[in-house]
């Protein structure tokens, strides 16, 4: 028997007999209930309930909608997480609708099916509970690692095996395709190891061959045409820091000498300088290739593998970290509708099954410029499928009924994983199934929770 505190259901409705009605049928809730618009916000204010059902009928304008609309936007004002349901009346869709466009989650009609409503409302709380942990777990991935956002324990894995290598002085490779993060996990390393220095980033994939030995090592004034100067390299400015060399596997074969050299022993010579110069710097390395192939081809030296690789971190494709396309796409919209000041809250449902579908062949870099693109082009509050670019594509016809059957479940499945954000109970809620009949499912469909 669960003896926690039951969540908080406001009913806003004039109606005396209809309060008693719903305060009956909904005692797995602690029902509170208004019946003007003053008394429900004031209940806003102090019980800051979940979910609210707001009869747009409100006095003094009891046969009108102008006092339920009115109340509508300032319980969204004062408490924007609040899912507010409607209710319309016969011949009232115009004003439902008008609702869900400024913000109601969802409407019923009058008369009250109170088992559709009590469905409507249990879904409303269940939504509600996601988003809240969905902030909560999104909070807690940032305290742990320089901003990262995650909550997928493929993710955390990798999380945890930096934290505990951060103190150690040991070079560290991470290995991972573009766009997965090479550059945030560097830094939260960085920041973890409690190194003095700053942390410098230098790609060497965008850096001409002629120029990168320049950059990494510094040149003395007069060492070639155009040096007037005496210049410091990459590997003197991270002293006491962390230097973070992205895209290793570019570094030419012999530009890869002088490497080793600096990191056997931590001394360095300017292009055109004749002094050695001692350095403190930390190497952190990242590369999309595969660079034991490349080792056994001789494009990459053996043992300046083995001087930057004394641990390896392999970094999973966002494809494979469960619930977290949903979770970073939810923080991508709210920062970009910040920052570009757009009218957009959330993602439409054919959005979630979209993202959660999609494998994302450019992962965190290529979801990112999708939200800030669907920011942009969304016209209502909500960005969609089409908005992502991610509307279904025409597949060719199911060869029989089964196959019907089968790409039905799998979307199902699919959708209700991603608004679940990963949770099987919560999952098989969605679907109206057992957990036991969920596992067979993604058993036989071979998908993953």
């Amino acid at each position: 028997m669960n003896t926690g505190p039951r969540p908080k259901l406001l009913i806003v409705e004039d109606d005396a007999g209809l309060q008693r009605q719903l305060r009956w049928a909904y005692d797995d809730y602690e029902v509170i209930v208004a019946g003007d618009r003053r008394e429900a916000i004031d209940a806003v204010r102090a019980e800051e309930p979940a979910v609210v059902t707001l009869d747009l009928g409100l006095p003094p304008d009891p046969d009108g909608v102008s006092e339920g609309f009115a109340t509508l936007a300032e319980i969204l004002r004062l408490k924007p997480d609040t899912k507010v349901i409607v209710a319309s009346g016969h011949g009232a869709r115009e004003s439902a609708l008008r609702a869900i466009a400024e913000g109601a989650w969802d409407f019923y009609q009058k008369p009250i099916d109170i088992d559709a409503l009590g469905l409507i409302v249990a879904r409303a709380f269940h939504v509600h509970a996601l988003e809240q942990e969905n902030r909560r777990l999104a909070t807690a991935s940032r305290e742990a690692l320089g901003g990262l956002i995650t909550a997928a324990p493929e993710m955390l894995k990798v999380t945890s095996m930096i934290e505990r290598v951060a103190n150690a002085d040991v070079s560290v490779m991470l290995l991972g395709a573009s766009g997965t993060g090479k550059e945030v996990l560097a830094r939260g390393l960085h920041e973890k190891s409690g190194r003095k220095g700053q942390f410098v980033a230098i790609n060497c994939a965008a850096i001409p061959e002629t120029l990168l030995e320049s950059e990494l090592f510094g040149h003395e004034k007069g060492a070639f045409t155009g040096a007037v100067k005496t210049t410091e390299g990459k590997i003197e400015l991270a002293d006491g820091g962390t230097l973070f060399l992205d895209e290793i596997g570019d570094v030419p074969l012999p530009l890869q000498v002088k490497l080793l050299r600096f990191l056997q022993e931590r001394v360095i010579e300017r292009v055109g300088g004749r002094k050695p110069i001692a350095v403190d710097t930390r190497i952190v390395c990242a590369t999309h290739q595969d660079v034991d192939a490349m080792v056994a081809s001789g494009a990459f030296r053996e043992d300046l593998y083995y001087r930057l690789a004394e641990i390896v971190v392999r970094i999973p494709s966002l494809a494979e970290r469960t619930g977290d396309p949903v979770l970073l796409a939810k923080h991508f919209l709210h920062h970009y509708a910040k920052t570009m000041n757009r009218p957009v809250t959330g993602l439409s449902p054919d959005a979630l099954g979209a993202i959660d579908a999609w494998g994302w062949p450019g992962n965190v870099r290529e979801l990112e410029n999708r939200m800030k693109r669907a920011v942009i082009m969304a016209d209502g509050k909500s960005v969609t499928a089409i908005d992502l670019d991610l509307a279904e594509r025409d597949t060719p016809d199911p060869i029989n009924l089964k196959a019907v059957r089968e790409s039905a479940d799998r979307k199902a499945i699919r959708h209700a994983l991603a608004r679940a954000e990963g949770n099987i109970s919560n999952t098989a809620k969605l679907l109206g199934i057992s957990r036991p009949t969920l596992y067979d499912l993604l058993k036989n469909y071979d998908l993953h929770a």
